[in-house]
């Protein structure tokens, strides 16, 4: 991406957050996509390449319980539907991944209610 697109300090940030954080098998990454009006998260083994969990706001789950809410309450709805399928897979133990973004407001909504969820950062 050049210097000049949108989202590229975005990219360039999230490069230097990769560059330190790796998925294990024993201690998978949780990683964040914010887009405008939605948020993705995946619990992914980098050393396998695969995606083991994965919620998002249009998840068919959630999406009745987020009418009306606002973003940062559908990403809490969000984080702690990912923390419940990846207990059920056994994962307990994650990194988190942050995407580049800021740790703040939807990003944080996120990442604190998979830790009410009970996985371990």
């Amino acid at each position: 991406m050049g210097k000049d697109r949108p989202g590229a300090a975005r990219y360039r940030r999230h490069a230097r957050v990769r560059a330190k954080v790796k998925g294990t098998t024993s201690r998978p990454r949780l990683c964040v996509f914010r887009s405008l009006n939605h948020i993705y998260a995946q619990v992914l083994d980098d050393s396998q390449g695969h995606t083991l969990a994965s919620a998002s706001s249009l998840d068919p789950e959630i999406r009745s319980a987020a009418d009306g809410k606002a973003k940062i309450g559908k990403s809490e709805l969000v984080g702690s539907l990912l923390a419940k399928r990846a207990l059920g897979k056994g994962i307990k133990q994650v990194v988190f991944d942050r995407g580049g973004y800021q740790y703040h407001g939807r990003v944080k909504a996120l990442a604190e209610a998979a830790r009410q969820g009970g996985l371990k950062f």
